[in-house]
């Protein structure tokens, strides 16, 4: 025991020494004397460099576009092989009515120093819409045209003395009016250097060597079903060869993409992407989006429609005014002395989240459209849920999500991109508090892992600048219930991870995730038909169990080359006694849909005109995007006693659409209730308990 507890000691200390040397690294000795002497800044006619001894970055006057990173002795760390506009730069794709999208290079018009002493220095680069010229270049199709997109921008980078990195935020501005546009994705990248970084680390686990972007084209990389999956036939390592590269295997929720980025072994560098709030990022917490994949390239994505569908994105009409503030993300850099494991780098990357985490909002930003601490606002208060099928007494809502977004309907926080959003968790007693809120009207709005459906607050709330907010009356979340619970498959996470996840087809493997997010490997789709080959999916109540017999997603079946057909899956359940002339409830939670149509018949497949349809639903993707969950969607069905019997019952689902692979539906959870009945006496016979290890938080650690 003691030899044990000995050898934990000397590797802690280890580790502890090794984050020393991390953190104290300097890339040379002229450096450190360059850090005596705070932030430089020189304006040149083309460029415009920031210096303060760790880092120096070079950027285009006026464009903005960040053409070089120089960080321990390494001059450039971005792709010096791509053009200048190529390596690090903010851009968007945007659409206007009746005409094609087009990707659009923000390029600024005009530059402007806003801070510059020996302890700061904030540069700012802008364009602002020109409406005259924009009236002989309206169609966005053209390109890169500065004129069609009815955007005021303003970009900025920030620089600060002893930092090793800097800030970059923007401000975007669509004046009352104005045009109107759509606003399909908007973003930051970088493009590294394909010869040193190689080495792409997510989180503490997610973490490996990737391949280069040349073992992604033919005759080295053979296209998959979509353009972004690739399997490597022929890499430059070797070792590499039968694996699968797709950008959306690295997505993670808005909640998680906190810290991620790449590694150079030679010379040990981290290049990291570090947001301390997602407040400006679209579509709440669990919306999911891209990182770091194959270029090397790291992104902030601020806002796109990955995982919703196009027909979700912002749209701004009727000369709609807006403005909101993108960011602050900090560009974090590292070094370590020679030989150092490149997770040592993502662990020190990962202490610098903290750091900034507690400095946010951060006091340094001078514009005034960012709100410092003083001109925010907090929100507190406790939620319960109110279940008497699962309790007597209010319960508390133990990790509800708790938020506030702009006003809208019951769960519109998942597509709502226009405004800020601000989450928390709640306690174990159900206790919150959102902290930094902007000033404004919101709604509250709340769902609870366990419980189905979603919550809303029905007040609005105003925040006001430096006030704290009490919500004197515990807030109550009635989940919908119609009677005591007669059986249930799943759990209600909002995601299908729970389902069973087959083995990944082994010509298609990405080895990161042999055990760990099993669902982000290619081609589990037409595991489907391999296992279904003829007949479909048929769970009995009872007797299977959905970890082993429910599939994670009722897909197509694959029929030949370019075949697929639509599946119908069986639940079969006993009742012993129909309670006739009444109404029985089949509450349906879906944690996501691609192009699909839900029809629900029961004991009778053959009747023409179902019980149910969802009809079309959203085009989420998540299936093709290994997501494990997109739009959480909810059915409340009524199912009436004369569509049931005495004995065994059959429920039909069928997923009727079956054009393509992934044209399907991934459940959340299902629930059959009894008929509603007051006059019961006796309830606590028929109380429904959860089993003792039921969970209340999400299963996995990114599952969203």
């Amino acid at each position: 025991m003691m030899s044990s507890v000995n050898t934990f000691c000397i590797c802690t200390l280890r580790c502890l020494l090794l984050l020393i040397l991390i953190n104290n690294y300097a890339w040379d000795t002229s450096a450190l004397s360059n850090l005596e002497d705070g932030v430089k800044l020189y304006v040149q006619d083309n460029h415009v460099v920031m210096d303060n001894g760790l880092v120096q970055v070079n950027i285009s006057n006026p464009s903005g576009l960040v053409t070089g990173v120089q960080h321990n002795g390494i001059d450039n760390l971005l792709e010096i092989l791509n053009e200048e506009q190529n390596r690090g730069y903010w851009d968007l794709y945007w659409t206007q009515r009746g005409n094609e999208g087009s990707q659009f290079l923000i390029n600024g018009t005009s530059f402007k120093v806003i801070v510059q002493n020996e302890t700061q220095v904030e540069i700012s680069f802008t364009r602002t819409w020109n409406s005259s010229a924009s009236s002989s270049s309206s169609n966005p199709s053209n390109s890169n045209s500065t004129e069609g997109l009815p955007l005021n921008f303003d970009i900025r980078y920030v620089m600060l003395k002893g930092s090793s990195g800097f800030y970059t935020y923007g401000i975007y501005e669509h004046l009352n009016g104005w045009p109107d546009f759509n606003l399909n994705r908007t973003r930051v990248a970088f493009k590294l250097r394909k010869d040193k970084f190689q080495y792409v680390a997510l989180s503490k686990t997610r973490q490996r060597r990737m391949p280069l972007p040349e073992d992604r084209e033919p005759p080295r990389g053979e296209i998959l079903q979509f353009k972004e999956a690739t399997l490597l036939v022929d890499p430059v390592e070797p070792e590499l060869k039968g694996q699968v590269d797709d950008k959306y295997m690295y997505a993670k929720n808005n909640e998680d993409i906190k810290v991620h980025g790449w590694v150079s072994s030679d010379p040990p560098v981290g290049f990291w992407h570090i947001t301390a709030s997602d407040e400006y990022r679209g579509g709440g917490p669990l919306k999911q989006d891209l990182t770091s994949h194959v270029g090397p390239i790291s992104l902030t994505v601020f806002f796109s429609s990955h995982y919703m569908g196009q027909d979700k994105i912002p749209m701004f009409g009727n000369g709609e005014p807006w403005k909101k503030v993108y960011g602050p993300v900090f560009l974090y850099l590292n070094s370590a002395p020679p030989g150092t494991n490149e997770s040592a780098l993502w662990d020190d990357a990962d202490e610098q989240l903290q750091q900034e985490a507690q400095k946010w909002p951060y006091s340094f930003i001078a514009s005034t459209d960012y709100p410092k601490s003083d001109q925010r606002g907090t929100v507190n208060g406790r939620i319960l849920v109110r279940d008497r099928f699962v309790s007597k007494e209010d319960i508390p809502a133990v990790d509800a999500y708790v938020g506030l977004a702009l006003p809208g309907e019951v769960g519109s926080w998942q597509t709502e991109c226009k405004g800020y959003q601000f989450w928390t968790r709640a306690g174990p007693d159900g206790s919150f508090t959102i902290k930094n809120v902007h000033s404004g009207d919101y709604n509250l709005y709340a769902w609870v892992p366990g419980f189905i459906g979603d919550y809303k607050y029905g007040n609005l709330i105003t925040v006001k600048a430096g006030e704290s907010i009490e919500l004197d009356d515990d807030l109550v979340y009635e989940p919908p219930r119609n009677g005591t619970t007669l059986w249930e498959i799943g759990i209600p996470d909002r995601t299908a991870a729970e389902f069973f996840i087959p083995d990944v087809n082994p010509k298609y493997v990405n080895p990161l995730y042999m055990t760990q997010d099993r669902f982000r490997q290619y081609g589990l789709w037409e595991q489907y038909s391999f296992l279904y080959p003829k007949t479909d999916l048929v769970y009995t109540v009872n007797r299977s169990t959905y970890q082993k017999d429910w599939f994670y997603a009722q897909v197509t079946r694959k029929l030949g080359d370019a075949k697929y057909n639509s599946t119908t899956w069986q639940i079969k359940f006993n009742l012993d006694s129909v309670d006739q002339g009444t109404i029985y409830k089949l509450q349906v939670a879906l944690a996501s849909t691609t192009g699909a149509e839900l029809q629900i018949r029961l004991n009778d497949l053959n009747t023409e005109i179902p019980h149910f349809t969802t009809g079309g639903m959203y085009k989420d993707n998540a299936i093709a995007r290994y997501g494990i969950h997109g739009l959480y969607l909810l059915f409340n069905v009524d199912v009436k006693s004369d569509w049931l019997k005495d004995g065994e019952n059959t429920i039909f689902l069928s997923q009727v659409r079956g054009e393509g692979p992934f044209k399907g539906i991934m459940y959340d959870y299902i629930r059959l209730e009894a008929p509603a009945d007051d006059e019961r006496t006796n309830a606590e016979a028929r109380l429904y308990r959860k089993p003792t290890n039921y969970p209340t938080a999400n299963l996995i650690n990114s599952p969203m």
